[in-house]
């Protein structure tokens, strides 16, 4: 009885180890197909250079007017009431689509600017909490998916919001190219009024907020970025997360383009902004996160080379955390 015993723990021990040895081989077969689709099909440090000077000239060369709405966002039946200063930017060009930003001012400057963007949702959000630390905050809605009425549906294609599909059978041409350049108006105006200092802006979003917020990092390098906060941040390892949650976008796009459109998404995947990307990064990712999957995030982590955080939310899936914004707080006092 004690053979047969010793004989099954023996047999179980074996199994066990089979199946650590099928799951470190598959693992690392992992690691060995999203990095080769990085080495042969991303974009190589000096083309994501260039792509970033072509946003920053993309942003000048269209004329945009910058108009502070006249009344306040609120409607009557709930809101900041005590923020009346906060208002919509409405920012309008020839034969372009009008966007949105929503500007809250430091209730007394020259203040820090912190710049936020929105999940792919396309939402607006207000954040009173930081202002009350003394930050001024612009929260940027690019390519007018949102208006101060709410979405504008007649902008979507097949029920979606078209600018992570538009960048992938563009080449990096359109989609994201455009969100950026829009985003880094509203910054450029946020960085001429008198509540904000000049040249001292950290960055923060949650999900495609999170990416683009990296993306805003890598793209203010030489212009005042002092910090970036991405809360369970989209845009990252994409042929990791092999079209799982919200990198399905990524095959549908694939479909279209054939093996060369990986050179689109790889200008707008955050591993490719890592040599850019020199300021303090907060990360954070869930543990039961399936749209934007924690080891994507984890991959990142590791390569940023700088100073950094990443804080894993072991029962969190993908929403707006409630933990990032205290963790940003803090981030932001230290670095900011």
């Amino acid at each position: 009885m004690l053979f047969k015993k010793y004989t099954l723990s023996n047999k179980i021990i074996l199994m066990l180890g089979i199946l650590l040895c099928i799951k470190g081989i598959s693992h690392a077969q992992s690691q060995e197909k999203w990095e080769s689709i990085i080495a042969m099909h991303y974009p190589s440090q000096g083309k994501v250079d260039a792509w970033v000077n072509e946003i920053w000239a993309l942003s000048k060369s269209i004329k945009w007017n910058a108009k502070v709405m006249p009344n306040s966002p609120w409607g009557k039946n709930m809101g900041v009431r005590h923020k009346g200063r906060s208002r919509f930017i409405k920012f309008s060009a020839p034969n372009h689509d009008d966007f949105y930003a929503y500007w809250q001012p430091s209730l007394s400057g020259p203040a820090p600017l912190l710049l936020h963007v929105p999940g792919y949702g396309a939402e607006m959000s207000a954040h009173p909490e930081l202002v009350e630390e003394g930050y001024n905050v612009l929260h940027v809605c690019p390519m007018g998916y949102v208006t101060p009425e709410g979405p504008d549906e007649t902008k979507k294609v097949k029920g979606k919001w078209p600018v992570f599909p538009d960048t992938i059978t563009s080449f990096g041409k359109e989609g994201y190219r455009h969100w950026l350049a829009q985003a880094i108006v509203a910054f450029s105006w946020a960085q001429t009024q008198p509540e904000v200092t000049p040249k001292r802006v950290s960055c923060f979003g949650t999900s495609q907020g999170g990416g683009g917020a990296l993306l805003l990092g890598s793209l203010l390098k030489d212009h005042g970025i002092r910090c970036v906060a991405a809360d369970v941040p989209f845009l990252t390892n994409m042929p990791l997360a092999d079209g799982r949650g919200a990198y399905f976008r990524v095959p549908e796009g694939l479909a279209v383009t054939g093996i060369e459109g990986w050179r689109g998404i790889g200008l707008v995947d955050t591993l490719s902004h890592v040599h850019r990307l020199h300021c303090p990064i907060l990360l954070t990712a869930g543990g039961e996160d399936k749209v934007c999957p924690p080891e994507t995030i984890e991959s990142l982590y590791q390569r940023l080379l700088g100073i950094k955080a990443l804080i894993f939310l072991k029962e969190t899936g993908h929403l707006y955390t409630e933990e990032f914004i205290p963790l940003a707080k803090a981030w932001f006092r230290i670095y900011g």
